[in-house]
C-alpha cells in the first residue's frame, strides 16, 4: 500500500532539504527535547526510587513483600498503559506534527507526577489513596507512550544521516539521565531534611519538584519549530489520514513492528531496568548495604554510564546499528550473573558467608509461601515469608506429615519455629547480620565497576534505538510505527520486570533467580535482532516509496 497525494508518490527526501536547520538550531534540537526526556524519566523514576515510602503510604500491609510487589505492580500499570499512549500520541504526531504533540506529553507527565506528592495517605482516606496512585500512574504511562517518539523522531528528523546515531544517543542517554537526577534529588532532599520530616511529609517534595521541571521543559520545547520531515510532507499534502491503520497496512510494516518489539524494544529495557533497578533492589535488600551508600553508588554508576550510550549511538554511524545491539545482547548473556554474583561477594563478605557456612532448609508440609497473601495459611509459609522479609536465601525440604509443622535448620542446627519472630535472633547467632553495611573502600570499588559493566551493556543496546526505529519505518507513519512496538517492549517486558523478579526472588528463595527473566528475554532478542534484523538504507530517509526494506523482505516499503 504505497501512500500518495495528489501530486504523486511521496517524496518528502525531496523538499526537506528547504527545512533543514543550522548547527545551533540542531544544538538546542538536542538540548530542549534531551531535556524534556530526562524531566519525564525523572517524574518515572521517582516513584521507582521511593518504593518503600510509597508501599507505606499508599499500600500498607501485614505482609511487607505483598506491600512491595504492590507497589511494583503500580509501577507496571504506568507501563501497562504506554502502548495505548503510543497509539494515541502517535496518532497526533504524524497527523498534526511531532513538536505539538511531545509538548502535550510533556505537560501530562508532569502534572500527574506533581499529583503523587498530594495525596493523602491511605491511613486517612483509606482505599481511594490507592486508587488515586494508580489513576496518576496511568496518566504517565499514557504521557510516557507519546514522549519517546516524539522525541526520538524529533531529533532524528533534524540530523543529517552520517551524525544521526550520534545526535539521537543523547535521547537514549536522557532516559539514564532521569533516572541520575531522581536520585539526586532524592539523596539532597534527605540531607536536607531530619529523617523524621523526610519520612513523615519530605518524599513529597521530589513530586511536587516536577512541577518546576514541567516549566523548564515547556520553557525549552516551545521555542523550537517542527521538524523539517514533517513539514516537507505537510508542504506537499502528505499526511496520511490514519496513521494507526497506515502502520498495520503499509507492506512489511508488521513485520518491522514485530522485529522491533521483540528484538530491539524488549531485549534493551530488560538490561535497562535489571542494570538499575534490580541493582539497586539488590544492594539495598538481600546485600543489606546502607541505604544511602546504595543510591550514590548506584547513581554514579548510570552516570558513568551514559558515556557508553553516547559512544554506541556514535559507533553506530560506522558500523551501523544492528551490530553494537547483538553484541550488546550477547555479552549480556555471558556477564549478567557474573556481575550480579560479583556484587553479592563484596557487597556484603560477611553475610555471603554466613549463607555458604549455614545454609537454611525448612522442611514442612503444605510448605508454599504465597506473596500475595496478607496472611500465611501454614506454619511453612509464614517462616518462608519471614525469611523472604529478611532477605535469606533457602532451600524447601518436602515433608510426608499430616500435621502443620515447620522445622528449620540453620547450618544443620534445627529450629524449632512455630514462632517465626525467633528466626532472626536464630539466624544472628550463626553469623548473619542484618543491620545496614557499608562495604570496604575496596568492595565499593567492585560493586562501581560492576555497575558501570551493567550500564555499559545498556549502552550497547539502547545507544543506536532512537536512530535505528527512526530509520526502520517510512516517515508518514513514523510516528506511530515506532512508538507502539517500542512501548509494547519496554511497557510490558520491561515495566513488569521489578514485579516478576521480585516474585520469583520471593518464591525461590534465591537473591539472584529474578535475574532468569532478563537472562531469558535477552536471548529470545538476541537471536531474532541477529537472524531478522537487517540495516536501514540511510541514503532513502525521506520518502516511503523509496525507502529501503530494512528486513529484507523484498517489498519496496520502509
Amino acid at each position: 500500500m504505497s501512500a500518495t497525494s495528489d501530486h504523486g508518490p511521496m517524496h518528502p527526501a525531496d523538499t526537506a532539504s528547504e527545512y533543514q536547520p543550522n548547527a545551533k538550531e540542531i544544538r538546542m534540537v538536542i538540548a530542549a527535547s534531551s531535556a524534556g526526556t530526562i524531566f519525564e524519566w525523572y517524574d518515572f523514576f521517582i516513584y521507582g526510587t521511593l518504593a518503600a515510602i510509597i508501599g507505606r503510604t499508599f499500600f500498607p500491609s501485614d505482609n511487607t513483600t505483598l506491600e512491595v510487589l504492590l507497589v511494583w505492580a503500580g509501577f507496571a500499570v504506568g507501563f501497562g498503559f504506554r502502548p495505548l499512549g503510543a497509539l494515541l500520541f502517535g496518532f497526533l504526531g504524524d497527523r498534526l506534527g511531532r513538536k505539538y504533540t511531545f509538548l502535550v506529553t510533556v505537560t501530562l507527565m508532569g502534572v500527574a507526577t506533581a499529583g503523587v506528592g498530594l495525596i493523602p495517605s491511605a491511613e486517612s482516606i483509606g482505599i481511594a489513596a490507592p486508587i488515586i496512585v494508580i489513576l496518576l500512574r496511568i496518566l504517565q504511562g499514557l504521557a510516557l507512550g507519546g514522549e519517546y517518539g516524539g522525541a526520538a523522531i524529533y531529533v532524528a528528523e533534524h540530523s543529517p544521516p552520517e551524525k544521526r546515531g550520534f545526535y539521537t544517543s543523547f535521547i537514549q542517554a536522557s532516559v539514564v539521565g532521569g533516572f541520575v537526577l531522581s536520585l539526586m534529588v532524592l539523596l539532597g532532599c534527605k540531607a536536607l531534611m531530619s529523617d523524621d520530616i523526610w519520612q513523615s511529609w519530605g518524599w513529597r517534595v521530589p513530586f511536587l519538584l516536577s512541577i518546576l521541571l514541567l516549566a523548564i521543559s515547556l520553557w525549552m520545547r516551545l521555542k523550537l519549530s517542527e521538524s523539517p520531515v514533517f513539514k516537507a510532507m505537510k508542504a506537499k499534502g502528505e499526511i496520511v489520514k490514519n496513521p494507526i491503520k497506515e502502520s498495520f497496512t503499509y507492506p512489511g510494516n508488521i513485520r518491522r513492528m514485530f522485529v522491533a518489539l521483540f528484538g530491539i524494544a524488549a531485549g534493551l529495557t530488560v538490561i535497562w531496568y535489571t542494570a538499575m533497578f534490580s541493582g539497586l533492589s539488590f544492594l539495598k535488600g538481600p546485600m543489606r548495604v546502607e541505604e544511602t551508600v546504595a543510591e550514590i553508588i548506584v547513581g554514579l554508576a548510570a552516570a558513568v554510564g551514559m558515556l557508553f550510550f553516547i559512544w554506541a549511538g556514535r559507533v553506530s554511524d560506522r558500523v551501523g546499528r544492528k551490530k553494537p545491539i547483538v553484541w550488546g545482547y550477547a555479552a549480556t548473556l555471558l556477564l549478567l550473573f557474573p556481575l550480579f554474583w560479583l556484587m553479592g561477594a563484596v557487597g556484603n563478605p560477611a553475610l555471603t558467608q554466613a549463607a555458604k557456612d549455614a545454609p537454611v532448609v525448612v522442611t514442612g508440609s503444605q510448605c508454599n509461601f504465597d506473596p500475595f497473601a496478607q496472611v500465611q495459611a501454614t506454619s511453612c509459609g509464614k517462616i518462608l515469608s519471614e525469611l523472604t522479609k529478611l532477605g535469606v536465601s533457602y532451600d524447601v525440604a518436602p515433608s510426608d506429615s499430616a500435621f502443620d509443622v515447620a522445622t528449620v535448620h540453620i547450618g544443620g542446627r534445627e529450629v524449632a519455629s512455630d514462632d517465626p519472630s525467633i528466626l532472626k535472633p536464630a539466624l544472628e547467632a550463626m553469623g548473619y547480620g542484618f543491620d545496614p553495611q557499608i562495604p570496604h573502600w575496596t568492595g565499593l570499588l567492585m560493586i562501581f565497576l560492576a555497575l558501570v559493566g551493567l550500564s555499559a551493556l545498556s549502552g550497547f543496546t539502547y545507544g543506536p534505538v532512537a536512530a535505528l526505529l527512526s530509520e526502520y519505518f517510512p516517515p508518514h507513519v513514523r510516528y506511530s510505527s515506532l512508538s507502539l512496538p517500542y512501548h509494547l517492549g519496554t511497557g510490558y517486558f520491561g515495566g513488569f520486570l521489578p514485579l516478576i523478579a521480585t516474585f520469583i526472588v520471593a518464591k525461590s528463595g534465591n537473591a539472584f533467580a529474578g535475574l532468569w527473566y532478563t537472562w531469558v528475554v535477552v536471548l529470545v532478542a538476541f537471536l531474532i535482532s541477529a537472524f531478522m534484523l537487517k540495516e536501514a538504507g540511510r541514503d532513502a530517509w525521506g520518502g516511503a516509496d523509496n525507502h529501503q526494506s530494512p528486513i529484507g523482505d523484498g517489498s519496496k516499503s520502509g
